[in-house]
């Protein structure tokens, strides 16, 4: 099963996502290598700059969903305002489904 990661970033918290930045990447990174993740990457405000994260996951059940998100160098850190956690269905454009 899929879902979505949402997440919000703090107010002035950019310096903390750009320190934890490459930490966070490596994780991305061994789920990806597990074909748990399907695609990754940053909200970003007006100015372009990062403010949140989109991620989309497969996961067994939204228990294991949560611990993945959990798990994330940016969630540790303590850089998420909030996390919304989301199942969801890929109809279009999903590579896999050929």
């Amino acid at each position: 099963m899929l879902f979505a990661f949402i997440c919000t970033d703090k107010p002035d918290h950019l310096a903390v996502r750009m320190e934890t930045r490459p930490d966070h990447l490596a994780y991305l990174k061994d789920l990806n290598s597990k074909g748990l993740l399907k695609f990754a990457g940053p909200f970003v405000d007006h100015d372009g700059k990062p403010n949140g994260t989109l991620a989309v996951i497969e996961a067994e059940d939204r228990e294991q969903a949560e611990a993945i998100a959990a798990s994330d160098p940016y969630a540790k850190t303590g850089l998420f305002a909030q996390v919304e956690i989301r199942a969801w269905n890929w109809v279009v454009n999903n590579p896999a489904a050929g």
